[in-house]
């Protein structure tokens, strides 16, 4: 690719990403860019034939410990470092619309 097309393809990748480049930059990323696409095209020319799709490069297993039933808190466990509260409940800030009839 020529430097003025790769100096377009940072502008525009730029732009996509809402960042404000200067021509130096621009200028200093067209190279990397560059590189980054040949190495693109390099590993496009790999035969995959055969090779199954995968979602994750390692075997992946579940971390999470047993759900285990035990006895609920109470309401002033539960409360008990609430910044406000109203009885047995947490009392926050309304977030909706009073006249939306929600």
């Amino acid at each position: 690719m020529s430097p003025e097309r790769l100096e377009a393809e940072v502008r525009r990748v730029a732009r996509l990403s809402r960042l404000n480049l200067s021509e130096s930059e621009v200028r200093e990323f067209a190279p990397q860019l560059g590189r980054i696409l040949d190495y693109v095209r390099q590993v496009e020319q790999i035969d995959t034939t055969g090779v199954a799709p995968l979602a994750h490069p390692v075997p992946l297993r579940d971390v999470v410990r047993d759900d285990v039933p035990h006895e609920p808190l109470s309401p002033d466990q539960a409360l008990a470092n609430a910044p406000e509260r109203e009885g047995e409940f947490f009392k926050v800030p309304a977030v909706l619309d009073p006249g939306a009839g929600a």
